[in-house]
């Protein structure tokens, strides 16, 4: 992790009121793409996943291994106290485990929204229907499913999309079938859907975060993200 030379600042160069910078690594992004941090009155830090927390905070851009580095050498502490000067931070042990949580359960809690407004399909059969109908706009496997029914579902997808040999498939969650039977309700949920560009591009953001963390973000990852706000931008929404 490098931060790098401060850059000149000046009424000629254009502000994104999106961007934020990672205190840690000094990286600017897009703040869909990082992790905030709230600090309590108290200075002590925790994991806001959704970004909506009240009062101060930070942003994260790095992954869960380099946190975890970057806690054991003081790194982290040194950068928040220097971001928060006269703030007594207080860092705990176990912060990537609680970041790794809290970005979970942000994303099965939209899971379950989406569930709940009828955007999201669940189970092979159901799923391969609309996806050769041309009616799936975001694809996504449990950790542990099989390669065979995942590959089918992939397959189905492109036949509807119209995109044979493009090697578009479906993301591979980093959650397993039990984490998303638990979440959902559901028996035995291994495969999911989304019908709809606007319920695509809400879980892209915390699913996004989730996968950036853990360092599992794919090729097809980003490129459905992508495809999602491009679905919406063309369909005006």
């Amino acid at each position: 992790m490098r931060t790098p030379h401060n850059e000149q600042v000046g009424s000629d160069i254009p502000v994104d009121p999106t961007e934020r910078t990672c205190v840690l690594s000094g990286r600017k992004a897009a703040r869909d793409a990082l992790i905030r941090l709230a600090i309590s009155p108290e200075g002590q830090v925790f994991p806001d996943a959704l970004a909506k927390a009240p009062g101060r905070g930070a942003w994260l851009g790095v992954s869960r291994a380099d946190l975890e580095i970057a806690l054991t050498k003081g790194k982290f502490a040194g950068a928040m106290k220097r971001a928060f000067k006269g703030v007594p931070i207080s860092v705990a042990d176990d912060l990537p485990e609680r970041i790794e949580a809290a970005l979970s359960r942000a994303v099965t809690d939209r899971l379950g929204l989406e569930l709940r407004s009828g955007k999201l399909l669940m189970g092979s059969d159901r799923i391969a229907d609309n996806a050769r109908a041309g009616k799936v706009v975001w694809l996504g496997h449990a950790a542990d499913a099989s390669e065979d029914g995942s590959r089918k579902l992939d397959q189905a997808w492109r036949v509807g999309e119209n995109a044979e040999g493009s090697g578009r498939a479906g993301i591979r969650l980093p959650l397993d079938r039990a984490a998303l039977s638990v979440a959902l309700g559901r028996d035995n949920v291994v495969h999911l859907a989304l019908t709809d560009a606007t319920a695509a591009a809400r879980l892209a953001v915390p699913l996004g975060r989730l996968l950036r963390f853990l360092g599992h973000t794919t090729e097809n990852a980003a490129r459905d993200s992508a495809r999602a706000d491009d679905l919406i931008l063309n369909e005006g929404l």
